[in-house]
């Protein structure tokens, strides 16, 4: 029996020991490199943000408006609810308890004595009708008005015979006028004394703060005397402070008017109140400040009434559709249940969403590392990625609720964003992770899950390309219909009764409604592209198509300036753009980039063999190699700068700065060592560095397509018989140049797909340079 293994078992051991060990020194370098810890920083906050977007420490409330419970729905815990109807019931019958008040102004009431005395005065001193003026007759009923259309019945028929009585009531033959009016004014100042307690209130008030019969109302009598006492308060109704009201039989002057209470102002009566209709003033004002102050006191002193339900009291009955109040109730029944959740629960429930997140997290992003290498390593671009992501999961939960329930809406927006800018492998990746997160946050059933997953997969296979904004909103319809047909149909199923469930409102409804947030969704898409290509740094086939124009002002000063390389452009376009699509690449991306990859050109047409006209001295003739090549791979910066200053989108931009790659200048290298050789103490000048172009190598399959592109078209021209054997062999040594070179190391061409590229440019290039019948030529006569 061997106690230490056997030999084979302990080499084994050895070497998990070592692979052990490479492996935690691999994982203290990735941890010791800044870019790294910056990526895996930005990637553990984003999984915090959506923890709390989310909210992983509360169970999600999966129920919604019109969602039909078929067992019903009972109580788990005890709750309570507001009534806010019985509530604002005993709030408002509080409210009306507290009383209106009104402001007196004593001193109103009091003039009206001495009004009255100067118009019986008037009347004594009068020998006719005529000598009183008209304000004078007016005020006693002595001129017909409307006023005095109440008291007609009152007043005899002819106002001389009216005048005739007050005269004779307010004189007397021994001319003891002034005592008698005296006399009837003390009697009318004790008459209208009531007043000065009551008041006279405006009509308009009691309208505008719509003040019944039968309200309080309570006047506040300040005590001018004595501002330090307090006011004193009054409690009246409507009808003791309205006029009409007070000169009533039953009012606080009609009463005693009519009773012969003052039997010298019996015989005025009629003429008596017709008077203080015409002249009595409002004396109550408004007191809304206080009122209004007092009755919002009042109102806040009762407390809010609750509806106490019980565990185990049926919430929803079996077979119900859920309704407003029944939501509320189960919103409710909710929040107790969530506040008894104990700590540890909690604890729980946050732990594993954190892993579920990271489980995605490192899905994707491994999806991330092996296919889109470009935003796995550039913090800015992971952090746009992951905003994206955050913004989608945080709208998708907020627009879940009811009235909206249009979660659907910036899932879809997302998926088709990203199909878009990054590719469909990653969208449908991240629209399953999303609508995951989604349904799990909200509580939706696994129905909806298939439902969103469904629409995001009708827009993925649907944007392989987008060549039109119509094809945006063509698909816009396409998902509409899904969501309709897989929602309808998932619910159709799902229900006992297919025969109701056909024509039931609440699913049609609930179909048409996410059918609409999807239609939406393309014509935001559509909307927003240029802004998408902005902040992703992407360029779409639409905009390409839009640069393809020969009328762009660029292309249009490259033609004019450099038709040579116009021509050059052209046909490394029409070769390219062949090539790119054999191996799948995007060959309109590849034909519009080529359109513009020298527009540096232009700059200095005439150092550029192309440009030159046949038969003419190169200028490169009178300069050094080392000038030469300077002039050469300047005009990749001058590309850039132009395309900068024209506003062309970035990925054409690479296109420009990465269509040569680190190659080196050959010819002028070659002339520089001739020259090295001939001065050895010049041998430095001849460093190979000095003459390549500074890069960067191609990035991606479409540039590596059009650096071959580029140089075989220039190449081309320089045989002199363009024999398909010949154009095989040139197409063939410069693609193994560049292969051996290196300048595929960074794009994701394959050796196969480079092979693929190289048959299509040798088939193109033949084409171009095929033989032609010589015709005779013609006779002369």
């Amino acid at each position: 029996m061997a106690f230490f293994g056997s030999k084979k078992s302990r080499t084994a051991l050895a070497a998990s020991l070592r692979d052990s060990s490479k492996l935690s020194s691999r994982l203290r370098e990735l941890l010791s490199n800044r870019g790294t810890l910056s990526r895996l920083s930005v990637c553990l906050l984003t999984i915090l943000i959506l923890m709390v977007a989310v909210e992983s420490w509360k169970a999600p409330f999966r129920y919604r408006l019109g969602m039909f419970s078929e067992h019903g729905i009972v109580a788990n815990s005890t709750f309570k609810v507001s009534n806010p109807i019985e509530t604002d019931r005993q709030r408002t019958q509080k409210e009306s308890e507290v009383p209106y008040y009104f402001k007196q102004q004593p001193d109103l009431i009091e003039k009206l004595p001495g009004l009255l005395q100067e118009d019986l005065v008037r009347i004594a001193n009068a020998k006719s009708l005529d000598e009183l003026n008209a304000d004078t007759r007016a005020e006693l009923g002595l001129t017909p008005s409307r006023r005095l259309e109440q008291f007609v019945d009152q007043f005899p028929e002819e106002p001389e015979q009216t005048f005739a009585e007050l005269k004779s009531l307010v004189s007397s033959p021994d001319s003891k006028d002034t005592q008698k009016i005296k006399d009837l004014i003390d009697d009318f100042t004790e008459l209208i004394s009531p007043l000065l307690i009551y008041g006279i209130v405006n009509e308009n008030d009691l309208t505008q703060n719509q003040i019944r019969a039968g309200d309080n109302i309570d006047i506040v009598h300040e005590n001018a005397d004595n501002p330090n006492k307090g006011a004193t308060v009054t409690p009246v109704t409507t009808f003791d402070i309205r006029l009409p009201d007070q000169l009533s039989a039953s009012g606080v002057i009609g009463r005693p008017l009519n009773d012969n209470t003052f039997k010298r102002l019996a015989p005025l009566k009629a003429v008596l109140s017709h008077w203080i209709h015409f002249q009595a003033p409002t004396t109550l004002v408004y007191d809304s400040e206080r009122t209004l102050k007092e009755r919002k006191q009042a109102r806040n002193q009762v407390e809010e009434i609750f509806d106490t339900f019980q565990r185990g009291t049926i919430l929803v009955e079996p077979g119900q559709l859920i309704d407003d109040n029944q939501l509320a109730l189960l919103r409710a029944e909710y929040e107790a249940r969530e506040k008894a959740v104990p700590t540890y629960e909690r604890v729980i429930r946050v732990t594993i969403i954190f892993l579920m997140l990271v489980v995605l997290a490192v899905l994707n992003g491994y999806h991330l590392l092996r296919n889109k290498k470009a935003v796995a390593r550039t913090v800015s671009r992971l952090s746009i990625y992951l905003s994206v992501i955050i913004l989608t999961i945080f709208l998708a939960r907020l627009l879940s609720y009811d009235p909206w329930r249009a979660e659907v809406l910036p899932l879809v927006v997302t998926v088709m964003v990203f199909a878009i800018v990054y590719d469909q492998m990653m969208a449908i990746l991240t629209a399953l992770s999303l609508s995951l997160v989604i349904c799990l946050s909200t509580g939706a059933a696994l129905g909806h899950f298939v439902v969103l997953m469904s629409v995001s997969a009708v827009a993925v296979t649907s944007l392989g390309n987008v060549s039109s904004r119509s094809t945006l909103i063509k698909l816009g319809f396409g998902m509409g219909l899904t969501y309709f047909l897989v929602y309808w149909g998932i619910n159709l199923i799902n229900s006992q009764e297919l025969s109701n469930g056909f024509f039931d409102q609440q699913i049609v409804w609930e179909s048409l409604q996410g059918a609409g947030w999807c239609l939406a969704a393309g014509y935001l898409v559509a909307g927003s592209l240029p802004f998408i290509e902005s902040l992703f740094g992407v360029v779409t086939d639409i905009s390409l198509l839009e640069m393809s124009n020969v009328s762009h002002p660029l292309l249009q000063e490259l033609v004019r300036r450099a038709p040579g390389t116009y021509n050059h452009s052209i046909s490394v376009a029409t070769i390219g753009e062949a090539a790119a699509d054999k191996i799948g690449a995007n060959g309109l991306l590849v034909r519009v980039a080529a359109y513009y990859h020298d527009i540096g050109k232009m700059l200095k047409p005439q150092y550029f063999i192309e440009n030159m006209a046949q038969g003419s001295g190169s200028l490169h003739d009178n300069l050094a190699p080392a000038m030469s090549t300077l002039i050469i791979i300047g005009h990749v910066k001058d590309g850039v700068d132009l395309a900068r200053q024209h506003n062309l989108p970035q990925p054409i931009i690479d296109f420009i700065e990465q269509h040569h790659g680190t190659t080196l200048v050959e010819y002028f290298f070659r002339e520089a060592e001739k020259q090295a050789d001939l001065s050895p103490d010049h041998k430095t000048d001849a460093e190979e560095s000095s003459f390549r172009y500074p890069g960067p190598k191609p990035q991606t399959r479409e540039a590596g397509v059009m650096m071959l592109s580029d140089a075989v078209e220039s190449a081309s021209r320089t045989l002199s018989d363009p024999t398909p054997k010949r154009i095989k062999s040139l197409v063939h040594s410069l693609v193994m140049k560049r292969l051996l070179d290196g300048q595929f190391n960074e794009c994701s061409l394959t050796l196969s797909e480079i092979n693929v590229v190289e048959e299509s440019l040798v088939k193109s290039l033949i084409g171009i340079y095929h033989g032609r019948i010589k015709y005779p030529e013609e006779r002369s006569a």
